[in-house]
């Protein structure tokens, strides 16, 4: 039989470059592939979805103490210019706890509707304090007698107030609870109209 010579380099020819050669061109064929530039090497190319829910995680979440404690003072002062503004406008939204619920304005708006002595008494109480300093014993017995009468003029409207308001909230709200109310509308009278916080709503004379 005639035996075919091969030549010497097909049979010294080294494995490692024959094992090598298909990985070459299978990383060669995956880099023609177009990739994500954001997506990391080795993982699949995120969703549209996905890539947006983790950005506003990341944003959303206080890198920080110091960031976080930041946010909570930029809340807390947002939340209390719309208090201040709620305050001015009467906005039930903002209102503090206090303020809050249609009892509470019935009784604002019940004494802003008319006059109370209670809320002349710092105009009153400056002119007797001068008069009481005028070495006039007349003038100071004057400036005595007229604190007594102003005491008693706005403990005896407060206590007509008081119970005027009591009736016309069990007529308006019989179905709720009014407890706190009365001293609440007392309270406020107390105060110069341009003073009281919330504004007035409603202008003297007006029915709420």
């Amino acid at each position: 039989m005639r035996v075919e010579r091969l030549p010497l380099g097909f049979v010294f020819r080294s494995r490692a470059k024959e094992e090598k050669a298909p990985a070459d061109k299978a990383q060669a064929a995956d880099s023609k592939q177009p990739r994500d530039p954001q997506a990391p090497k080795g993982r699949p190319t995120p969703k549209r979805s996905e890539a947006q829910s983790q950005r506003r995680s990341v944003a959303n979440t206080p890198m920080t103490r110091k960031d976080a404690a930041k946010r909570q003072r930029e809340d807390r002062r947002q939340a209390l210019e719309r208090q201040r503004q709620a305050l001015a406008t009467g906005d039930e939204r903002y209102l503090p706890a206090r303020d809050k619920g249609p009892v509470r304005r019935f009784a604002r708006d019940w004494v802003d509707s008319r006059f109370n002595v209670a809320e002349f008494f710092l105009p009153l109480a400056i002119v007797i304090l001068v008069l009481s300093v005028v070495r006039v014993g007349a003038i100071q017995s004057i400036a005595l007698l007229l604190w007594l009468v102003v005491i008693v003029l706005i403990v005896v409207d407060a206590a007509v107030s008081g119970f005027r308001l009591k009736k016309r909230l069990k007529e308006r709200f019989p179905d709720q609870n009014t407890r706190g109310a009365v001293a609440y509308a007392l309270m406020r009278s107390l105060q110069m109209r341009r003073l009281r916080l919330p504004k007035p709503q409603v202008k003297r004379g007006e029915k709420p």
